[in-house]
Formats: structure tokens, C-alpha cells, sequence
């Protein structure tokens, strides 16, 4: 009886929208206010979830806690703030035993301002055209000049189209401030300024391609910068024609659906060659390390570095751990020579100094490099490497190269070795390692193998390199040649151009011959992507992905923790080989990525 005057009263004389709502969520009383929430005769008796979309037990738990609810009605936005009626009793067990008093608030102005805030705040965009130099230098005279306004008129118009400002502070790079309703714009139409560049009509025989860093989320302008910045060069990083998203946690990508374009000029490669023999020379002893269970690519790039690390006189140490069977051969004969002071991890971490330098070789990533303790150890870090850039990069580097345009390490390393060493200080052992990581990591010149990949193969043979020899190291023994046959016979093949295998066994070489039935499977006709998976030595599932371009593999790996490149691309993973690749499919279905 008093509890139901107390209603009535709070009823009749609160001056704002309110209603008590029993604990069965039915509306009891309200105040005449409450017409201005909901446009209804009188709501006593209602079910408030009918009225307001939200479940009582979410009133419950905001009057528990003492936290606010919105909800829009009539064209206004409104806070519900809840309470329970009356003081706990003795004798109830839960609160929610109790009625609940609601005090609508209308928020719709300061609602209205914040929208306004969000939609005119500013972000910094950065637009780099990728292969300006490239399309002049293919593009007849008179055609330069036409591409190159075009191009401008294209991001300018762009620009335009949003009110953004737009400056131009090199030949290939301009600056837009933008503002966040700009920003949701762009995301709705998912980067469309990345085709309409490639429209452009060229006469090369690569498009026009753009990337795109966005910063997002910075509390100053300087910082938004500084964010698109780093955005900028992850998409760089990752082989351009993409946008990529920076905000204070996490990266965003868009695009990267075609092949990096080679660079014509090799003046990078000297540069670098000068900096890192500079760095070199700087620094008391030299450590050179790949990723974990390295392969031809990662060990024949190493030994090319060596050299170059060894005209400086410095004490220079290869840090090898476990490796696989197929790589017998090549570090046999390296060992052979007496040339190379190979070490372990443990070695390696009692050897460091001051100004010791590490450079790791075909990963840039902490969680596949050989040994995260050693880079940790040293205040002196090069890289370099020829994968997509990904979010999680080693830190503290003191010079980086990394271009995904190249096929290889390998590739990268000789171009280097080309500039600074005499050819014919470079021993056969090293032009065969070199020779060979080009060949395995381009499938024998069936993959990304540029222009600059066969000049480097074409030096490395005047420099003494063996194609029997390197054919040699691809020799492979029964069980591995058996385990591969399975593979690629127990392949299903789907109706979609994908092909999907598991390899048998554990063994330290699961991962090789995953790739190599991944690759073999590409060369059945009507086969666009292949995903074959195994169990390594270790007790982890692997997955080997390839493409023959028309499916993103680096993308599809990315979503499940690894990476790689547009057409060739791996993980790690706890999950069951079967369960994996029914995860993948899942993914490719659910994401429509077949076919595009």
C-alpha cells in the first residue's frame, strides 16, 4: 500500500519522462511526461521490451550497476537511467525482486554536437603513385607528360570530390586532410580511387597502381600524421596497390590485388650495399641468422651476406639451428669449404659485444626468426627480406631492406654483392646457395622471376655458379618423394579451381613437401589456388598456400596468423591439419574470395 502511493506520487510529480517497471517488466505507472518518449495513450500495462527493444534483464543489470541505456524515439535521443524502487527489504534474496524506476533524459542535442565532432574531425591520408618512374621511363615522349597529369588530375578530382585539401609534396606523393564522414565515405566505397587508377590507359604492361595510408585516431594532427605515415609504409612494405588503415591498435588493409612491380632502378641496392658495409665496418663482430628450419633461399642469402661481411675483417658467425634434410647437401658442402664459422643460438649469445650486429636474412617477423634472444642481445639490427611486410616486424632496426617486388633474398643479397665485392672473390659454394635460393623460391623461373631476377642469375653464373650442382640440391630422397606422390593424389579438387591436400607423417621436412605438392598442384588445369597441409616434427600443423594469381593467398594466411606473398604464402598453427583447411574453405566461401 505505501509502496504503491510512493509510485503514484513520483508518478504524478516527477517534471521529466519516467515509468516503473515491475520486476515481470511490466509498465505500472509513469509520469505524463512520458508522452514526449512514447507517442501512445498511456503505456501502463506494456511490456517494456515491446516498448523500448531492450530486455529487462539488462534494466536489471544497468540498475545493478549503475550504468546508463539510450535509446531513439520520436526523432530524439534519450538516456535511461535506472534504479531499483524503494531500499532492499530484509528478506529478498535479489535486487531483481524489486521494481525499477526509469528516468528518460533527452540527450538528442549534445547527441546532435558529438555527431558533428565526429563527422568534422580531421585524419591525414598519404597517396603515393607506386611506378611513376617505371610508367615514364616505358611511356613514349609524348605520352610522359599526358600519364603524369592524368594521374594528378585523377587524385586531385579525388580530393575535390570530398572538400579535402590536397597537397603534392613530391612527383608520386600527395597529402589529403580529411574529414571522418570523408573517411566512412571512402571505407563504403572500399578505396574505388585504387581502380580508376588502374583504368588509366598505359602503354606498359603493368597498370597504374596507388597506395594509400590512412591515419586514424591521433589526439593531435602531428600524430594523425605520423600515423598515415606508418601506414603508408606498411602498404609499401606489403607491394603497394592497397590502402592500409593505421589507429592507435591495429592495421586495416584494402586492395593488393595485383603483383608488385619491379623496380627498373637498382640505385637502392647500392645505396644500401654502401650503408650496411658502413654498419658493418662500425661494429666489433657480425651475426647472420635466418628464420627457424631454413630453407635454400634463407641459407644461400646468409652466405652471400657473409661475404660482404668478411671484406670488413670483422668476425663473422652464422647462426644455424635445426634444419631439414634437403638442406643436407648445401650445408655439407658450405661446412667443407672451412670458410664459414657456423654457431649455435647458445654460442652465438656468449659471443655478443657491445657493438656486435645481427642481420637477419628472409623474415622480418619475431615469431620465425631463428633466435629472438640473440636480436634482443644487440643494439645493431639490419633486415633483409623480400616478403610482405606484416604488422608484427622485429624492433630497434638499424637499416631495413625489404622489397616485395623481388623473388627472393637471394635476389636482393647478389644485387648488393654485384656493387660491392669483386665477382671474383665469390666462391662456388656461394654462387651455387645463391643460384639455388632464386631457383626455389621463383619455383625454377615459374614465379615472380623479373627481369632483375635473371640478370642476378646471369652474374651468379659468370661468378662460377653450377646448375648440376644446383640441381643437386634439389635431389630429394624416396620417403620424402613417396610422401609427395601421396600428397598430391589424395588431393580433393573442388569445382571452384581450389585444391586442398594433407600430407601424411611428422618430420622436420612436412614443410617442404607441403610446398611442393602446393606447388605441384597449381600445374593441373583448372586449378587456381592450392592449400596442403601437414604435421612438422614439432607437433604443428603447416599449411602451404600458392596461387596462380587470381586468389590472394597472402590475405587468406594473414586471417589465420601467417603470411606470405599475393601467390605464395604459409602458417603455423595448434589446430588439426583437417580442421584447418575445413576453416580455410569456410573462409574462402564466407568471404567470396574465389575468383577475386
Amino acid at each position: 500500500m505505501y509502496a504503491g502511493r510512493i509510485e503514484k506520487l513520483l508518478a504524478y510529480y516527477t517534471p521529466m519522462p519516467m515509468c516503473i517497471v515491475s520486476p515481470q517488466g511490466k509498465v505500472t505507472r509513469a509520469s505524463r511526461k512520458i508522452a514526449e518518449v512514447f507517442k501512445y495513450d498511456g503505456i501502463v500495462d506494456y511490456d517494456i521490451f515491446a516498448l523500448t527493444g531492450i530486455k529487462m534483464n539488462d534494466f536489471i543489470k544497468a540498475a545493478t550497476d549503475d550504468t546508463p541505456l539510450y535509446i531513439k524515439r520520436n526523432d530524439k535521443n534519450f538516456r535511461i537511467a535506472c534504479s531499483f524502487l524503494g531500499s532492499e527489504r530484509e528478506g529478498d534474496e535479489v535486487q531483481e525482486d524489486r521494481s525499477i524506476i526509469m528516468n528518460f533524459v533527452d540527450v538528442t542535442a549534445y547527441e546532435k554536437l558529438k555527431e558533428l565532432y565526429n563527422n568534422e574531425r580531421v585524419y591525414i591520408l598519404l597517396v603515393n603513385v607506386d611506378n611513376m618512374d617505371e610508367l615514364i621511363a616505358e611511356e613514349s615522349e609524348h605520352r610522359e607528360l599526358e600519364i603524369a597529369v592524368e594521374i594528378d588530375r585523377l587524385i586531385r578530382g579525388w580530393g575535390a570530390e570530398m572538400g579535402a585539401m590536397v597537397a603534392r609534396y613530391k612527383e608520386n606523393l600527395y597529402e589529403l586532410a580529411i574529414t571522418h564522414k570523408n573517411y566512412e565515405e571512402i571505407i563504403a566505397g572500399n578505396f574505388e580511387i585504387l581502380d580508376r587508377a588502374r583504368a588509366i590507359e598505359v602503354e606498359t604492361e603493368f597498370p597504374v597502381t596507388l597506395s594509400i595510408g590512412v591515419g586514424v585516431g591521433g589526439k593531435t594532427l602531428a600524430e594523425a600524421d605520423e600515423y598515415a605515415q606508418e601506414a603508408l609504409d606498411m602498404a609499401l612494405g606489403r607491394g603497394g596497390d592497397q590502402a592500409v588503415i593505421k589507429n592507435v591498435r591495429t592495421f586495416q588493409y584494402y586492395g593488393g590485388g595485383t603483383q608488385s612491380v619491379e623496380k627498373r632502378n637498382k640505385g637502392k641496392s647500392r645505396i644500401i650495399g654502401h650503408a650496411l658495409k658502413t654498419l658493418m665496418e662500425q661494429s666489433s663482430n657480425i651475426f647472420i641468422m635466418g628464420h627457424s628450419n631454413p630453407d635454400m633461399d634463407c641459407f644461400g642469402s646468409s652466405l652471400g651476406i657473409s661475404r660482404l661481411a668478411k671484406t670488413t675483417g670483422r668476425d663473422t658467425y652464422i647462426v644455424l639451428g635445426e634444419y631439414n634434410e634437403t638442406m643436407n647437401s648445401i650445408i655439407e658442402d658450405a661446412k667443407a669449404t672451412g670458410d664459414y664459422e657456423f654457431v649455435s643460438e647458445e654460442k652465438a649469445l656468449a659471443l655478443v659485444e657491445e657493438k656486435s650486429l645481427v642481420i637477419v636474412m628472409d623474415t622480418h617477423r619475431p615469431m620465425l626468426v631463428e633466435s629472438m634472444k640473440l636480436v634482443e642481445a644487440v643494439s645493431r639490427l639490419a633486415v633483409i627480406d623480400h616478403h610482405r611486410k606484416a604488422e608484427d616486424v622485429l624492433p630497434g632496426q638499424t637499416l631495413s631492406y625489404m622489397e616485395s617486388y623481388a623473388s627472393s633474398a637471394s635476389e636482393l643479397v647478389t644485387e648488393i654483392l654485384q656493387y660491392m665485392v669483386d665477382r671474383k672473390s665469390i666462391t662456388k659454394v656461394e654462387a651455387d646457395a645463391l643460384l639455388a635460393g632464386i631457383t626455389l623460391d621463383t619455383n625454377r623461373f615459374a614465379v615472380k622471376a623479373g627481369v632483375r631476377t635473371f640478370e642476378a642469375a646471369s652474374w651468379l653464373k659468370r661468378a662460377g655458379a653450377d646448375l648440376q650442382n644446383v640441381r643437386r640440391y634439389f635431389q630429394d630422397n624416396a620417403d620424402n618423394f613417396r610422401a609427395r606422390a601421396e600428397g598430391i593424389a589424395d588431393a580433393k579438387i573442388f569445382e571452384d579451381g581450389i585444391a586442398m591436400s594433407i600430407c601424411k607423417g611428422q618430420t622436420l621436412n612436412t614443410q617442404i613437401i607441403n610446398s611442393q605438392v602446393a606447388d605441384e598442384l597449381l600445374t593441373i588445369k583448372g586449378i587456381e589456388a592450392s592449400f596442403v597441409a601437414g604435421v612438422n616434427e614439432k607437433g604443428e600443423t603447416v599449411v602451404s598456400a600458392r596461387s596462380l594469381g587470381n586468389i590472394n593467398v597472402q590475405y587468406i594466411m594473414e586471417h589465420f596468423g601467417g603470411g606470405g606473398h599475393m601467390n605464395t604464402a604459409g602458417m603455423k598453427t595448434d589446430i588439426s591439419p583437417e580442421e584447418i583447411l575445413k576453416q580455410i574453405d569456410e573462409y574462402l566461401h564466407k568471404n567470396n574470395t574465389i575468383g577475386g
